[in-house]
C-alpha cells in the first residue's frame, strides 16, 4: 500500500516537474517578445492577477495561504531561471 503510494507521489512530483519546465519555457518566450519591443519583463499586475486566478480555482486542500507562497516562489524561480538562460 504505501509503494503504491509512494509511485504515485513520485508520477505526481514528475508531473510537477515538467509543468514547471514547461512553464520556464513560455514566459521565455514572453520575456523575449517583451524584450525585442522595449517592454519590461515583469509585470506586477499580471502576477498578482495569476494569484488571484489560481486562489478562486484552488479547491484544496492547498490552504489559499500555501498556494500565496507556492507560486510567489515559483514566480521567483522562474524570473531567476530565464534570467540564467539568457
Amino acid at each position: 500500500f504505501i509503494r503504491q503510494l509512494r509511485e504515485q507521489i513520485s508520477d505526481n512530483d514528475r508531473a510537477l516537474v515538467e509543468g514547471i519546465n514547461k512553464r520556464l519555457k513560455l514566459v521565455a518566450q514572453v520575456k523575449s517578445y517583451k524584450e525585442s519591443r522595449g517592454l519590461s519583463f515583469v509585470d506586477p499586475q499580471r502576477e498578482e492577477w495569476m494569484l488571484q486566478y489560481l486562489s478562486r480555482a484552488n479547491r484544496g486542500p492547498l490552504s489559499a495561504e500555501g498556494l500565496r507562497e507556492l507560486f510567489e516562489e515559483i514566480l521567483e524561480l522562474t524570473k531567476r531561471e530565464v534570467e540564467r538562460g539568457s
